[in-house]
């Protein structure tokens, strides 16, 4: 199967795009997060791919980086959802939002996916929330080494803590797990601090 396809981004499109290698042009179904992070057109790239094979098409589906194929091939493996309908969920949410959303139950996020009710919402939640961890996937970070949101225990209480204290303020627990990710050094910050520089972020 291919892995990936490197040559020359030749069209971008609003869910696709065409990559031309040694003369051939490979029409590539993406999503706005890979869109709005590729350079520009007849730029070199690499387009990490997942191929589905059907009795009468073959697609080609696009990502940045191995853990978002990964991503991808997680979801897809859930009850009801194919390869079209990953691809919006991750379109809606992006994939550091649909960890969050996974990890934090928060299907009510998911459903808002195009083509995703409330049902198949649940099922991801509910089959992934085992099978996803944070360690390794803040895509939106460039240093794809990035340590995961908890770090040790202690963290993790001050974490759990504030996300606890964020959603008695309103915030959903998705978002509260978002912005803390975003906090820089919020390893080694207290509830307190993470809950006052994670709304500051917020609002």
């Amino acid at each position: 199967m291919i892995s990936y396809i490197t040559g020359t981004l030749e069209e971008i499109s609003t869910d696709y795009i065409v990559v031309e290698n040694n003369g051939i042009g490979y029409e590539i179904l993406t999503y706005s997060y890979v869109i709005g992070k590729l350079p520009k057109l007849h730029s070199e790239v690499k387009i990490v791919t997942y191929v589905e094979v059907k009795e009468d098409d073959i697609r080609l589906f696009g990502f940045l980086s191995n853990q978002e194929k990964n991503l991808f091939k997680k979801l897809i493996t859930v009850s009801g959802v194919g390869p079209k309908s990953g691809l919006s969920i991750l379109d809606e949410l992006g994939p550091d939002n649909l960890v969050a959303a996974i990890m934090a139950h928060d299907y009510k996020a998911i459903s808002k996916a195009n083509g995703v009710g409330a049902k198949t919402a649940q099922k991801v939640v509910l089959e992934l929330s085992d099978k996803i961890d944070l360690e390794g996937t803040i895509f939106d970070n460039s240093n794809a080494g990035s340590q995961a949101v908890y770090s040790g225990a202690e963290a993790d209480n001050e974490v759990s803590t504030a996300i606890e204290g964020l959603e008695a303020l309103g915030v959903s627990r998705s978002d509260a797990m978002k912005a803390i990710r975003s906090i820089e050094g919020y390893e080694g910050l207290e509830a307190g601090e993470l809950i006052n520089a994670a709304l500051k972020k917020i609002f």
